[in-house]
């Protein structure tokens, strides 16, 4: 285990050469992060290919004790790297922020370890006999986020080496120091060269994508940047995965408690501060209970202290980035011009330093009004009233994107009627962006394809073989 300083020093490039990261809560530097040119990036290539095949060729349970080896030392360095998230992305050390982060990253290494895959029968007919195996791509390129940069991180790689391929990360430029201290981390355990961090701006970014040499891309973002992706990736033919942007829906059923539901409502909203894909982002509540609703919600949020990451008080921060700041105010701005009632928030105190945005809820709004058509990702939450669930879920299924929705009902029967409705890859019942290594996680219409965690994400990182004889 390294200090912080220390850690923050074996990531940092040579004097003069890299570029300054701000905290988003204060302004302040946080540390330099290298700016990594092509030359670079086709070296982390040639040492993955190079890697590859002995890493392959160790099979299963060899690369499971090493991916569990990496999660013991994610652990013992886990408050140094929970210190330097919340500083470089600016979320909270506590409530389900940084220190959550990095403990996910744990989890998600040792459930990953653990999953079983062996090769299925799929005809035995005593004529016949065929067995499906998969097989490692070779080398993935995972391309992340910058709300939850360690933890999709992981999301991508971890899977990626327990099926015996190599790892190239590209970080988002917003959030590389977290990435880089991550993936130094997890190389104390791991063999050189199947898994490196390049960190660099779109042109060397986009060699990866175009690689002839990997195999695989796996990217987190928005929807157009996955659009860009398809392009570029298309003459090598590469497999991909892609978790793309959100708008989640979520539908208060007429029955549901608005008291009992108003907690797991709000962090289905306001998780990392309204900054995560499969976040709650527009909700919609039967007119009988409408009124409740939004009360016990103001309830909730003016319980939950906002303000910089390192006082263990806080458990919202500020947005990451000026752009996404704006975006949010404009989006509130117009809600407001509108005649949408705002029920608290929407004034932000621009005097303050740092990107914050005050919690904000918006009821009697539109279902057109930009800030339910378009994604905030950010800290506000339009609720919008509805007559009849067949409304209700027109509504939700009214857009292209699809990644995540949830029912809020204590009639389970009820809710996943409704759920079963609902255009989106993973639909919650009384939760919402819960998610689980065990348990597959992929988008619907634009929000992206493939799938991630669990045994069906492991085969996505896998070519499949039929052996027939």
């Amino acid at each position: 285990m390294e200090t912080y300083d220390a850690l923050l020093a074996s990531i940092a490039p040579a004097a003069g050469t890299g570029r300054t990261i701000f905290d988003p809560a204060t302004g302040e530097a946080v540390g330099e992060a290298p700016i990594h040119d092509l030359d670079y990036l086709e070296g982390a290539v040639s040492a993955a290919v190079a890697a590859q095949p002995t890493w392959a060729a160790l099979g299963h349970d060899a690369r499971s004790a090493a991916l569990l080896k990496a999660a013991d030392a994610v652990e013992r360095s886990a408050e140094e790297l929970a210190q330097l998230l919340s500083r470089e992305q600016g979320k909270p050390l506590n409530g389900p922020n940084a220190r959550f982060e990095v403990g996910a990253c744990v989890a998600w290494l040792r459930a990953t370890a653990g999953l079983p895959l062996e090769p299925e029968t799929i005809v035995d007919d005593g004529e016949t006999r065929a067995e499906l195996h998969y097989r490692p791509i070779g080398v993935v390129g995972a391309i992340g986020p910058w709300n939850w940069p360690m933890m999709i991180a992981v999301w991508q790689l971890a899977p990626a080496l327990r099926m015996g391929n190599a790892v190239v990360v590209k970080p988002s430029g917003n959030t590389p120091l977290s990435v880089l201290a991550l993936v130094r981390v997890l190389n104390e355990e791991l063999p050189e060269g199947i898994l490196s961090v390049v960190s660099c701006g779109r042109e060397v970014g986009a060699r990866l994508t175009d690689h002839p040499a990997i195999g695989k891309i796996m990217f987190t973002g928005s929807t157009a940047g996955g659009r860009a992706i398809i392009k570029s990736s298309a003459d090598t033919v590469k497999r991909l995965t892609l978790e793309l942007g959100g708008n989640d829906a979520g539908i208060v059923l007429p029955d549901a408690d608005p008291k009992a539901i108003a907690q797991d409502v709000f962090w289905g909203a306001f998780l990392n501060t309204g900054q995560t894909c499969a976040a709650l982002k527009r909700l919609y509540v039967h007119d009988s209970i409408y009124n409740a609703v939004c009360e016990e919600l103001v309830a909730v949020a003016k319980a939950m202290p906002m303000g910089n990451g390192l006082d263990e008080n806080n458990v919202l921060g500020p947005l990451q980035n000026k752009a996404q700041y704006d975006v949010v105010a404009n989006l509130v701005e117009a809600a407001k011009a509108s005649g949408a009632r705002v029920l608290l928030g929407g004034n932000p105190d621009t005097d303050q330093p740092g990107y914050f945005y005050p919690t904000t809820l918006v009821a009697d709004i539109d279902n057109d009004n930009p800030l339910v058509a378009e994604e905030q990702f950010g800290p506000a939450l339009p609720i919008i009233r509805y007559s009849t669930i067949d409304e209700a879920v027109e509504k939700a299924n009214g857009l292209d994107v699809g990644l995540g929705a949830s029912v809020w009902s204590p009639d389970l029967k009820a809710a996943r009627e409704v759920a079963a409705r609902i255009q989106a890859g993973t639909v919650w019942i009384n939760r919402h962006g819960a998610v689980d290594p065990r348990i597959p996680f992929g988008g619907a219409k634009q929000s992206g394809y493939g799938v991630e965690f669990g045994v069906e994400g492991l085969k996505a990182l896998g070519v499949p073989q039929v052996i027939n004889g």
